[in-house]
């Protein structure tokens, strides 16, 4: 299969979202929202419940779980230090409500998300992109600049922050809009391979045995 590159303006419409395939690659232009906050997507809920407003906009937004640290810089703007990927799986139980209540069009970070997530992102019209894990420095080079901190009474990585970035990536469609994982084919692959590869260590244990009623010298 070939290997698709986009260069796309974010936040996504509904047509570029469904536009892409698991396995393409994108570079992101545009706004994108982030967080790694556990609590920050329990409080997402309570807004999407009504117990609280929103900090932002975020219907159609790009909603990434990347760990960031911004500080308020002396002309009492937010300056951000570093970007990098935080594992997307913690955050199954939130990501389904959040995804269609927010009809988020994209989400990512590391790991994938789950199948409850995955008919979520189907419903909605929303894809998820996997973000090069450790890939600190060529992330952050990519901000251009912090347009909006919500909820800056949380620790710094549980903010919401919005970031107009240039350059972003490649990232990778690790789950489209259409259904298809490509974390659950290679569990599925795994899952297939697993008495084979059994049965090829039990082989090599049995070979490495010394042989019964053999002595030594």
């Amino acid at each position: 299969m070939t290997t698709r590159t986009h260069r796309m303006t974010f936040p996504l419409s509904e047509e570029d979202a469904l536009n892409l395939r698991a396995g393409d690659q994108v570079i992101i232009d545009g706004e994108i929202v982030i967080t790694a906050g556990v609590p920050t997507h329990e409080r997402l809920l309570r807004c999407l419940d009504g117990l609280e407003p929103a900090p932002m906009d975020l219907q159609g937004a790009a909603l990434f779980q990347l760990g960031s640290f911004s500080r308020e810089a002396p002309d009492g703007k937010f300056e951000l230090l570093y970007l990098n990927p935080t594992t997307s799986t913690r955050f199954n139980p939130y990501m389904p409500r959040l995804i269609t209540g927010l009809r988020l069009r994209a989400v990512g970070g590391k790991g994938g998300l789950d199948e409850n997530c995955v008919e979520a992102m189907r419903v909605a019209g929303c894809v998820y992109l996997s973000f090069l894990g450790g890939g600190c420095t060529p992330l952050t080079q990519a901000v251009r600049r912090v347009v909006q901190v919500g909820w800056a009474d949380m620790l710094t990585h549980y903010r919401l922050v919005r970031l107009e970035v240039e350059g972003l990536g490649p990232v990778t469609v690790g789950i489209d809009a259409h259904g298809r994982s490509l974390y659950a084919e290679v569990r599925e692959q795994a899952q297939q391979r697993m008495p084979s590869i059994i049965e090829g260590l039990d082989r090599q244990r049995e070979e490495m045995r010394p042989a019964s009623g053999k002595s030594g010298s």
